[in-house]
């Protein structure tokens, strides 16, 4: 049975950690439209130079790119049994962009995604943002607040350095918050309507929504 899951929810919300544990334990590829982007800048892509020209300008990637890039991403044969989808849709533009692409790679298929939205108060995501330091090579998440650590300036797994975005700070945060609320949210109501939305309150630990999240998908999935 083919398993296709869309996490969305506001800047720190932990939607990062919980999708890498998912992917490892349900075997399914974890698809972050950021890093999507990068890998194909990277690899020199036509499709990765025409993204970056407009993302050197500072100017947004047009729908229609990134709708493509997502779609040749969901047609590799990995994603074959299903997908964990993170960072897109952002807006209800891409959102029915989206619809059109998985009615066309799904096909006569009898499946349905679930869209996780990860709930939590705006003033404790700010809170977590400014506490939160990744790994800087093995891309571990620590938050200064949340977790005792030995050592706040080395990685507990690897060693390696932890730092801070740079829009890890207050004010960018409570920005980017603003954007979110105004292009994203509409996406709750959205699939809320189509009764496939499930919340999770993102605000209690890593277990509890992780038990929370695998709950919702056995019961959701195999009811």
């Amino acid at each position: 049975m083919k398993q296709e899951f869309i996490f969305i929810g506001p800047p720190g919300s932990g939607k990062g950690t919980q999708t890498k544990m998912l992917s490892k334990d349900y075997n399914l590829p974890h698809i972050d439209t950021g890093s999507l982007l990068r890998e194909e800048i990277s690899a020199g892509t036509q499709e990765g130079k025409l993204a970056n020209s407009y993302m050197e300008k500072g100017q947004l990637v047009p729908i229609e790119l990134v709708s493509g890039i997502i779609k040749n991403r969901l047609l590799k044969s990995d994603c074959q049994n299903g997908f964990i989808l993170d960072g897109y849709p952002r807006s209800l533009e891409q959102a029915y962009a989206l619809d059109t692409i998985l009615e066309e790679i799904d096909k006569n298929l009898d499946v349905n995604p679930i869209v996780f939205y990860f709930e939590v108060n705006p003033e404790k995501l700010i809170e977590r943002l400014v506490n939160r330091r990744t790994c800087s090579k093995c891309g571990a998440i620590y938050n200064l607040k949340t977790m005792k650590l030995q050592d706040e300036t080395k990685c507990e797994k690897c060693g390696g350095t932890l730092l801070q975005r740079e829009d890890d700070n207050e004010e960018t945060a409570k920005k980017r918050f603003q954007t979110y609320f105004e292009q994203t949210a509409p996406l709750i109501d959205l699939y809320k309507k189509r009764g496939i939305l499930v919340k999770l309150d993102a605000s209690l630990s890593i277990e509890e929504i992780y038990k929370n999240l695998t709950g919702a998908i056995k019961e959701n999935v195999y009811s």
